[in-house]
Parts: C-alpha cells; structure tokens; sequence
C-alpha cells in the first residue's frame, strides 16, 4: 500500500491509457500484417483465377476447332467411300481381274469391261503372273 499511497489517480489513469494505447498498437500491428497477407493472398486468387478463366477460354476454342475438324473428317471421309465405290476404273479392273481368273481372253475381257486392248493385255499378264512363279533372270558368269 506504500507505493499505492505516492501515486495519483490521474497518474493510474495516464498508465491505464498507456497500456491500453500499447495493446491498441500490438492489435494494430497485428492487423496491418494480417490485411497484408490477405491483400497478397487475394492478389494471387485474382491472378489464378484470371489464368483459370484463360485456360477455360482456351479448352473451349480448343473443342470448337475440334467439333469442326471432326465434322470436315467424317465429310471428307464420306466423298472418299463415294468417290471408291463410283470409280469406274476400280470396278473394271478388278472385274477385269476376276474374269481372267474364271479363263477370260482380251477380247471378253475388252467387252465386258469397257477397257482398252492394251489395258486388257496388262490386266491378262498381271493376273497371269500372279498365278504362276514369276522367272528370276540370272547373269552367268
């Protein structure tokens, strides 16, 4: 009580404020590191989410491009299968072929598949040598 009796109250009210202003000023300190790291955090959500919505962007463009190419492909494919199946020379050739092989001649082969003698000709040997063992031509030494 001895010390209590040479301090004023004024003099307790001047230390309670000062310590109140020092526990204000830790808080203080406290919250600018705080909103600090919260600006810096929120910095780098604003930048990901910007490249997130770049990304996303892109994957998008991306998938349209490829619904287009995928279309042009099953269009281009389609004219291919037409354009095979409608190719006369295909047809005779191949019809030329299965001929021969049932003993047609050049002749047949001319009428029936609306070739040229020497396309006939061609078709006859080709189909020929097939069936038989094609001759190795050797030097001698």
């Amino acid at each position: 009580m001895f010390l209590l009796e040479f301090v004023s109250p004024s003099m307790l009210s001047i230390a309670a404020v000062a310590a109140s202003l020092l526990c204000c000023c830790a808080l203080l300190l406290n919250d600018r590191r705080s909103r600090a790291m919260i600006n810096e955090l929120e910095s780098h959500i604003n930048d990901l989410s910007t490249e997130l919505q770049g990304l996303s962007n892109a994957s998008m463009g991306i998938g349209r491009k490829l619904q287009v190419l995928e279309k042009d492909s099953e269009r281009l494919n389609g004219k291919v299968t037409e354009i095979q199946k409608n190719d006369p020379t295909t047809v005779s050739y191949s019809e030329a072929a299965r001929l021969v092989g049932m003993g047609a001649n050049v002749d047949e082969l001319m009428n029936a598949c609306g070739i040229s003698r020497p396309e006939a000709e061609l078709v006859l040997a080709l189909t020929k040598k097939q069936e038989q063992e094609v001759p190795v031509l050797r030097e001698d030494a």
